[in-house]
């Protein structure tokens, strides 16, 4: 056995033994740790800049001495004095392994920043989870009682639990002998069972055993795939992960996926293929984190987009992009992981996938109906699930209406001149002065505005990357209050609004955000495209949401739940000047974080739950938004800002927005004076 020390590095929790004197940053590299490294490991870039952790690890089984790792050096303090270090930050091409150590490679530091906005909300949740554990004792075989094992296996369960009959793979049974001898003829049966399916038997252990099961809860998005990794018996959430969904090089939205299946022959096995293998990385990632075996996770439920759910499966998704949008089947799916090709969890595990509400309203639209209950409301509520393709449900007790809108990657940063994925460097928050037009922001992974004192020391790591999601909305709408945007969407001119931040830009003027190319950053602005982008998403949601509306026969909601990861991050005052969403109170503007995780681990952990949300996707009214002709009226109404006819006399009370139109040449009501600032 090597006498080496042992590196493990956290979150991924790879671990591997090395020599004395190997460099952290080659150990990464040799285990497949995400640790980012440009120069080569030459001490320049500090981009494989890592955590050392001291002291002891019972979960890992290792006790960290302070001289884990080979003392500071000074190429590490050149670059600290120079461009800062976090304390407790070391080079990983620097520090060298001298004894047992455990690694943190922080978020900036890992070569795939995506932040995956998607956790597991708090939530009391009953406990009724489909896998349990049954420990017996099984009568020995004799000369005179001539039956099988499994036959007297059967008798035991049936006696001792209750338990009439199972169903068992040939795998399985040929454990069972050796198990039961092992154990003698006292065994623990790991046994599913769930509404809608039969009893099975998962597996057997010798004996007593007490070990804790898990199952996976995942939310399989067109941009991103979450999962929450839950204890079954205690319904805890012991590890949360998220991956990029691979399928983006096939195509950033839907349609661009169904396109590609259409126009290249096998292209629907690729991209099954494809999602199918990044889940089992996460998976495999995600036990390692918890530091479990894959082979302790039973059980798996799943929620998903119409077209995701096809290419899952690995169903052609043709009819999808196709009037009248058939779906192959609706119903909810009880399967064995194995036949999804679901390889890093247990061999017999299952998976149960939650019915669609229609062709383009999914089983995360069941989800987030299965979270938030809008059929047990008082209230009228409405829900929208903000992401690449909206899912958006109205209701109360006397009825629920559903539809999906096309929003687009947008939201999301994406097909944006300066737009980026959430991750850290990326603007998420916006201020804008009104008299100067100034802004100011925060980016992800400072906690600080950029006109504070520390600011620039706090994203030293990081710097300013681009805008995400939640800040070209606050982005845009600052704008928009502020006078430098005008009802249509069109951006002033300096003279027209007061600051030369507007500038020129081919046709049109573009807005100055932050100008970073002194020293050697990007220049990060807002075009008159980008703010195109947005009118059209943000048409469609409410075009939706409004559509709803109509057929629910009423002009307000009594509240408004923002679903999905992105919606956790938008700012409600932000969404209605944008005209997002429709008029109400902003107090009854809520966020619910991922609704649709949050469904499918209630649907994980209460079996029950899957019975209550089959039983409620069967009553909810689902609109088809491609053939209604409102759509497309509410769609030019509401591709101004915040609306070209809708009054939003809530938002009126809270902000007053400049009504100046630009194209006209008039300047506006609110330009405050032609202040020259210096930029960036």
């Amino acid at each position: 056995m090597s006498t080496d020390p042992l590196v493990i590095f956290t979150p991924s929790g790879k671990r591997g033994r090395f020599p004395v004197g190997t460099p952290i940053l080659t150990a990464a590299r040799q285990l497949g740790v995400d640790l980012d490294s440009v120069c080569g490991g030459r001490g320049i870039c500090s981009k494989c800049q890592i955590t050392p952790s001291y002291g002891e690890f019972p979960k890992h089984g290792v006790t960290v001495q302070a001289d884990a790792l080979s003392e500071w050096n000074a190429v590490e303090e050149r670059y600290k004095s120079k461009r800062g270090l976090i304390d407790g930050r070391r080079l990983g091409c620097q520090a060298q392994v001298q004894g047992d150590v455990v690694i943190d490679v922080p978020p900036e530091s890992q070569v795939h920043k995506q932040v995956v906005r998607k956790r597991a909300e708090a939530r009391d949740i009953t406990l009724n989870p489909s896998v349990h554990l049954h420990y017996v004792e099984v009568a020995e075989p004799d000369m005179h009682d001539p039956s099988g094992d499994l036959e007297r296996l059967r008798e035991a369960l049936k006696a001792q639990w209750g338990l009439e009959g199972f169903e068992v793979s040939l795998p399985v049974l040929s454990r069972l002998q050796k198990a039961l001898r092992k154990g003698e003829w006292k065994a623990t049966c790991v046994i599913h069972k769930a509404p809608g399916s039969p009893v099975r038997l998962l597996d057997v252990h010798p004996g007593l055993y007490e070990g804790p099961l898990y199952g996976l809860a995942v939310d399989l998005g067109s941009t991103t795939i979450a999962a929450h990794l839950c204890d079954l018996a205690t319904g805890e959430v012991v590890a949360s992960s998220g991956v990029m969904n691979p399928q983006i090089r096939f195509g950033e939205d839907l349609m661009s996926r169904v396109s590609y299946s259409m126009m290249n022959a096998g292209g629907d096995a690729e991209m099954t293929a494809a999602v199918r293998e990044g889940m089992n990385q996460l998976f495999a990632d995600i036990a390692a984190e918890a530091g479990i075996t894959e082979a302790q996770i039973v059980d798996a439920v799943f929620v998903c987009n119409p077209v995701m759910h096809h290419l899952f499966l690995g169903i052609d998704p043709y009819e999808l992009g196709q009037a009248p949008f058939a779906l192959a089947t609706s119903e909810a799916l009880r399967l064995s992981a194995r036949d999804l090709g679901l390889t890093r969890l247990h061999p017999e595990a299952r998976a149960y996938l939650l019915p669609c509400i229609a062709g383009h309203v999914g089983a995360d639209a069941a989800a987030v109906a299965l979270s938030e209950a809008p059929d047990k409301s008082e209230d009228l509520v409405l829900v929208v699930d903000v992401g690449t393709n909206a899912e958006i449900l109205l209701g109360n007790r006397e009825k629920v209406l559903a539809c999906s809108s096309p929003t687009g990657p947008a939201f999301e940063g994406a097909q944006i001149s300066s737009g980026q994925r959430a991750a850290p460097g990326a603007i998420e928050r916006v201020q804008i002065d009104p008299v100067t037009k100034e802004p100011r922001f925060r980016v992800i992974g400072s906690d600080l505005w950029s006109d504070e004192e520390g600011f620039a020391a706090s994203i030293a790591t990081t710097g300013i990357t681009g805008i995400c999601g939640s800040g070209i909305i606050e982005m845009v709408a600052e704008m928009r209050m502020a006078g430098i945007v005008d009802a249509p969407g069109l951006i002033g001119s300096p003279e027209q609004t007061g600051t030369d931040r507007c500038f020129l830009d081919g046709r049109t003027y573009s807005y100055l955000v932050w100008d970073g190319s002194a020293e050697g950053g990007p220049v990060i602005t807002v075009t008159n495209r980008d703010i195109r982008e947005i009118q059209m998403a943000k048409a469609a949601l409410y075009s939706g949401a409004r559509l709803l509306m109509d057929k629910f026969g009423v002009d307000s909601v009594d509240r408004i739940v923002l679903a999905g990861a992105f919606g956790a991050h938008i700012s409600p005052k932000h969404a209605m000047v944008l005209g997002m969403i429709p008029d109400c109170e902003l107090a009854k503007v809520t966020s619910a974080g991922n609704a649709a995780g949050t469904g499918a681990r209630i649907a994980l952990l209460n079996t029950e739950a899957r019975s209550e949300i089959e039983e409620t996707v069967r009553r909810i009214h689902k609109i088809e938004t491609a053939i209604e002709p409102r759509f497309q009226e509410h769609f030019v109404n509401a591709s101004a800002i915040p609306n070209a006819v809708e009054p939003f006399p809530v938002l009126a009370r809270e902000v007053t927005l400049p009504t100046a139109t630009f194209n006209t040449g008039a300047a506006t009501e609110s330009g405050g004076g032609r202040r020259r600032r210096r930029r960036g």
